[in-house]
């Protein structure tokens, strides 16, 4: 026989991918489509959604950003160049006053010692000449020895009274050291500052007096006799040996004091002696001598 027939056995090819594949089959047809795929639904077993069309993108577009207009522009063009004018006035009047107050001699004084809380005015570097800078170095040198030595007196005086020497001692040691300093600064120190700024001979004349003042109290401070509570309420050599029989202790800060009051005392001679070198080399004391002649003229008169 030239045809064969099919086998009855055999399994239908059937591709599993091929869509409507339970159509093409009779209504009475297994579902089983071969292999391991089986749909149990006639429809598809995945069901498409349909996409969202797409917005419209047009290139042309512009982005709407609020710009001030020209007349705002203008305007504050105006408002800066009226502040502009305005601080250069200023600027003008605040020179125009500071060459007045310098033509006039004035120096405005701002303070700036001690840095931390600044109560005075100090600036030996740009106010004094160069060649008056050491004496006021060394000046203020003795100034601040001389806070030391107070200061330290007071430690010293402190300790007596907690040995027992009395409460008296304590609070003259106070007023030494309160009064002292701010006197010394306004009695000696602040007019050889402006002696040596502005080269006045007036002004050294108050120096030569009131520091002369300073160097007796460092030398009396050095000695200490027994005037006032027997000397106990200053550092000074006499108080020294009496207080180191009964407390040593005692006795080595008392002799630490003398020691302090003894080196201040020899610094201030020495000052005292170069600002007067300079007094007389500089010619300042004829002037002085010719202006109290003029004085005398002018009181006689």
């Amino acid at each position: 026989m030239s045809n064969y027939d099919t086998n009855p056995f055999a399994e239908e090819e059937v591709n599993p991918f091929a869509e409507g594949t339970a159509n093409k089959k009779a209504s009475g047809q297994s579902n089983y489509v071969g292999g391991v795929f089986y749909n149990t639904n006639s429809r598809s077993a995945s069901a498409k959604l349909s996409p969202l069309s797409p917005e419209p993108y047009d290139r042309s577009a512009t982005v709407d950003i609020p710009l001030d207009s020209s007349e705002d522009l203008k305007a504050k063009e105006k408002e800066l160049q009226a502040r502009e004018a305005e601080l250069k006035r200023r600027e003008q009047e605040l020179k125009r006053k500071e060459d007045a107050i310098a033509r006039a001699g004035i120096v405005i004084e701002e303070n700036n010692w001690p840095p931390i809380f600044p109560v005075i005015h100090h600036d030996i570097a740009k106010e004094i000449p160069i060649h008056l800078q050491t004496i006021q170095y060394v000046g203020f040198t003795t100034w601040l020895g001389l806070m030391a030595c107070l200061l330290w007196n007071i430690v010293a005086v402190t300790v007596a009274w907690i040995k027992g020497e009395g409460l008296s001692l304590w609070f003259l040691a106070i007023i030494y050291f309160i009064a002292g300093v701010p006197a010394s600064y306004v009695m000696w120190y602040r007019p050889l500052y402006r002696a040596t700024r502005t080269d006045s001979a007036l002004k050294f004349t108050w120096f030569f007096f009131t520091y002369s003042v300073h160097i007796l109290f460092c030398v009396f401070a050095a000695v200490a006799p027994p005037i006032i509570f027997k000397g106990k309420s200053l550092t000074g050599i006499l108080p020294a040996f009496e207080v180191l029989d009964s407390n040593a202790v005692l006795g080595i800060l008392y002799f630490i004091g003398f020691g302090f009051f003894t080196i201040e005392s020899l610094l201030s001679i020495w000052l005292i002696q170069q600002v007067y070198m300079y007094f007389r080399g500089s010619g300042k004391a004829a002037e002085m001598r010719r202006e109290a002649a003029k004085g005398a003229m002018r009181a006689a008169l």
